[in-house]
C-alpha cells in the first residue's frame, strides 16, 4: 500500500502509514523523520534541482536514492509509483529525491544521463550505484539491496 504525499519544492506531506496522521516532512533536515503523533519513521521524499541537490540529496544523513526523470517520459511515470513504494517500505533508512532533468541541466550533465528515468543510490554524497531505465519493483528492491549491502561491490552500471 503506497503512503499518501503532497510534494512542494521544500516540503511534503506524508499520511503516516501506523496512525494516518499527516505530517510536514521538510526536504532537508539532519535527523529522520518521524510522525508526530507514533513516531514512527515517515518515507522521506523531496524533488531538487540544479540550484538545491547538494543539500537535499548529497548532505543527506541516510542513503539517497536519486530519479532522474523527465515530465514527458512514460516508463518515467511507470516507475514513480515504484520508487514511492520503496521509499514508504525503507522509511528511516533511505531518502528518496526525484530531479525532472529538463529542469536540471546541469545534474543532467554532470551526471551524463542519457536515457530517462536514470536512477541513482548516493551514500555521502557519492554515487555507488547506478541503474539505466524502468524495472519493476521487485528489481528495484533488489538492486537497492545490493547497493546497501555492498556499496564496494561493482553495483555502479551505465
Amino acid at each position: 500500500m503506497s503512503t499518501p504525499t503532497t510534494r512542494t519544492s521544500r516540503s511534503t506531506v506524508v499520511t503516516c502509514a501506523h496512525c494516518g496522521k499527516k505530517n510536514r516532512v521538510p526536504a532537508v533536515g539532519d535527523g529522520v523523520p518521524k510522525c508526530g503523533n507514533c513516531h514512527n519513521p515517515l518515507p522521506w521524499i523531496a524533488d531538487a534541482g540544479d540550484d538545491d541537490f547538494a543539500e537535499v540529496a548529497e548532505r543527506a544523513p541516510l542513503p539517497v536514492v536519486v530519479d532522474l526523470w523527465a515530465t514527458w517520459c512514460g516508463p518515467c511515470r511507470m516507475v514513480s509509483p515504484a520508487l514511492e513504494q520503496l521509499a514508504t517500505e525503507r522509511a528511516g533508512e533511505i531518502k528518496l529525491v526525484k530531479v525532472d532533468v529538463d529542469s536540471a541541466p546541469k545534474l543532467s550533465q554532470r551526471f551524463e544521463v542519457r536515457a530517462v528515468p536514470t536512477l541513482m543510490v548516493l551514500r555521502d554524497g557519492e554515487v555507488i550505484a547506478r541503474q539505466p531505465g524502468a524495472a519493476p519493483l521487485p528489481a528495484l528492491r533488489s538492486w537497492l539491496d545490493q547497493a546497501l549491502t555492498d556499496p564496494t561491490d561493482s553495483a555502479v552500471t551505465s
